[in-house]
């Protein structure tokens, strides 16, 4: 062996095990698993647990609780399956999944690119960690029937599909008629819609919604003429640029965005080529990310709970999980509209 191999040897960390802990506090490996693991309670004297904590602080002791419940037959992991990470909106929906499981569980993300949808394929591999649960975001029927796993599974955000499985659905339809409601009041007629191509029965419920408390309201919504584009600034204003000169000689005075992400697009595509907003162009998305709130000018939006959605999912799936039943198999989440000023009465 090389002094260079020696040296690599000499710096490459000990890996701290539970028996190297028990000889420096004077306890046995069982004792050190307690402590590790939160089950002391009446099992271990107060002193010995001081002394294995600070063998444990000492040694830089970690659990590895993964290695240690997958022995057991069931992972401490829980698995989130969500469309299209790009997406804002699911940074809020992933914080409130980590607050309801709390330090117990690992949260593994499986996601995809832009515009696309996991593969029940990929999702069953991980399968293989065996996960203590499993939570779904966003998903189509096609894909849960392919799926088709056992264990502890909970839906987000899927209407129409509480039949599969325990679900916690946002109601998505109701924001897209305040929203619709909203702009005939101001006056507008004629709208145009910037859809999203992400394959998800969200975006079909807030179109679908929407067009048809429009049309109840005497709005007109160019239904053939109706681009879709990835959740992204970039295509979005491509989009926006591309459709609003057809848009403008029709007539069209207000633009309603299937995210908030696609209004960004177009509210930054309107400043480049001079069209005021909202003296000549109203604009409003849906989900109300934090950006909308600041972006000038301010972003109507109908607002969706991303974190409330995560958390309440991950509750319900924790209790399933942990062998409690459920008190409810869907939980409804409400949206409502927020108005700022880029909507205002369409100029006549």
């Amino acid at each position: 062996m090389d002094s260079g191999e020696q040296v690599q040897q000499r710096s490459r960390p000990r890996r701290v095990t539970a028996a190297m802990v028990a000889a420096r506090a004077g306890v046995s490996v069982a004792t050190v698993s307690l402590v590790a693991n939160g089950k002391t309670a009446g099992r271990v004297s107060e002193d010995n647990i001081s002394r294995v904590r600070d063998a444990i602080a000492e040694l830089g002791y970690v659990v590895d609780g993964i290695g240690s419940s997958l022995a057991k037959g069931v992972s401490s992991i829980v698995i989130l399956v969500a469309p299209d990470i790009s997406n804002p909106f699911f940074a809020k929906v992933i914080g409130g999944v980590r607050e309801s499981l709390g330090p117990s569980y690992q949260l593994l993300l499986s996601v995809t690119d832009s515009g696309e949808f996991p593969k029940a394929d990929d999702v069953r591999k991980l399968m293989s960690l065996r996960p203590a649960g499993l939570l779904v975001d966003a998903p189509n029927a096609g894909f849960l029937a392919d799926l088709s796993v056992a264990g502890p599974l909970v839906l987000l955000d899927a209407p129409g599909l509480e039949s599969v499985a325990p679900a916690v659905n946002l109601d998505v339809a109701q924001g897209a008629r305040e929203l619709a409601a909203h702009l005939a009041d101001a006056g507008h007629r004629r709208v145009a819609y910037l859809d999203s191509v992400t394959g998800t029965e969200t975006f079909t419920i807030r179109r679908e919604a929407f067009l048809a408390e429009a049309a109840a309201r005497g709005m007109s919504v160019d239904a053939d003429h109706m681009p879709a584009t990835t959740i992204d600034v970039g295509e979005a204003a491509a989009a926006f640029a591309a459709a609003w000169p057809d848009w403008q000689r029709e007539g069209v005075t207000a633009v309603v965005c299937a995210t908030d992400t696609h209004a960004y697009g177009v509210l930054q595509e309107a400043r480049v080529a001079g069209v005021r907003i909202p003296g000549e162009l109203a604009v409003a998305g849906f989900d109300d990310l934090p950006y909308s709130a600041t972006s000038s000018p301010g972003l109507t939006s109908v607002h969706l709970p991303a974190a409330l959605l995560g958390l309440k999912a991950g509750e319900q799936l924790r209790r399933l999980m942990e062998g409690q039943a459920l008190e409810q198999e869907e939980l409804t989440l409400e949206s409502s509209l927020v108005v700022r000023g880029s909507t205002s009465p369409a100029e006549t």
